[in-house]
């Protein structure tokens, strides 16, 4: 228990210096680096919408470099192949004039891989991050490629262009741990930003954790126990999503076509794992639950027409159903 208790100690200063040192780049959205964060020890990849010019990539380069991770960017556009991203066999001829097939790796067979503006590219091209996101591998003619530890596909979208878009399949949604919005930041953080942004000098962050840590991090999050009671708020929260639920509300009944999946109740306890584990506690609260409700299941929610003629949020649904199971 001594050893445990110091393991958690010592992630918890771990977390406290990555922010640290991605707040010495990224000015403000705090709640964003944390959500991020919490999706990373929690082993998954996440799903960033926020309009052009609010420093999606830029978080995520500097998450690169926090983690000295080997990371790579795809910029999603409609002519993009699966072929583009998870590479090909080419033939190559040898100094004997002998012929012989390779595969070239594609941007995929990286750590941290920057999918920007994922939803640019056709639903073909987008599926083909599926595998990738669910088995850490790639199959390409039959031969499979495992890809490194940790991976993590962190991809951004754009809420209000929608020419030249297609939307995400459903199937590649679900696999998105969370889903964060970054907002535009404050007028005080904008000052903050143009001074630190357009002088000689621009700051750059400090390498804290590696790859077997990151892992070990990981390991340590999914050791935190989950009491009871957590766990039976989680399945009855994720049960009310369904329409068709003896437990869901008459805005769910009325609003949402599909509730969440399992894989939804799956990443709600394991981002509320990382709550407690990053506050340096040694047992999930409600607290955590509540905390992770949002960025896990909003985009497990799909609206009926009605909802969407009505303009719900599916945050709006999910603060009604928490006031309920969270108590």
């Amino acid at each position: 228990m001594t050893d445990y208790k110091a393991r958690v100690a010592e992630f918890a200063g771990q977390y406290q210096e990555v922010v640290k040192q991605i707040g010495q780049v990224i000015v403000g959205q705090r709640q964003v680096v944390t959500d991020l964060l919490k999706t990373v020890f929690a082993g998954g990849h996440s799903l960033i919408e926020g309009v052009p010019g609010l420093g999606k990539t830029l978080l995520v380069q500097t998450l690169g470099d926090v983690f000295q991770l080997k990371t790579s960017r795809i910029q999603f556009t409609p002519d993009l192949m699966p072929t583009d991203i998870l590479g090909t066999n080419l033939i190559l001829e040898d100094e004997k004039g002998r012929k012989f097939w390779q595969f070239q790796r594609g941007p995929v067979f990286a750590q941290i891989v920057l999918a920007d503006e994922i939803n640019r590219a056709t639903p073909k091209t987008q599926s083909a991050m599926l595998q990738a996101m669910q088995e850490r591998n790639v199959t390409i003619a039959g031969h499979t490629y495992q890809l490194d530890e940790p991976f993590f596909v962190l991809a951004t979208q754009n809420p209000i262009e929608m020419e030249g878009t297609y939307p995400l399949p459903e199937a590649q949604i679900d696999r998105f741990l969370t889903k964060i919005f970054i907002n535009y930041p404050s007028q005080e953080e904008l000052a903050s930003i143009l001074d630190q942004t357009t002088g000689v000098r621009h700051a750059k962050a400090q390498k804290v954790l590696d790859s077997p840590q990151i892992l070990a991090a990981q390991q340590l999050a999914a050791e935190i126990p989950v009491p009871d009671r957590v766990r039976e708020a989680i399945s009855k929260l994720v049960f009310a999503t369904h329409p068709d639920s003896p437990l869901a509300t008459d805005a769910v009944k009325k609003y949402i076509r599909y509730g969440s999946s399992p894989r939804g109740g799956q990443a709600l306890m394991r981002t509320a794992r990382v709550g407690a584990l990053v506050d340096g506690r040694y047992s999930v609260g409600l607290d955590d639950v509540r905390d992770a409700l949002f960025i896990c299941l909003r985009h497990r929610l799909l609206l009926s027409f009605e909802g969407q003629a009505e303009g719900v949020k599916p945050d709006d649904i999910l603060d009604e159903l928490a006031k309920k199971a969270l108590k």
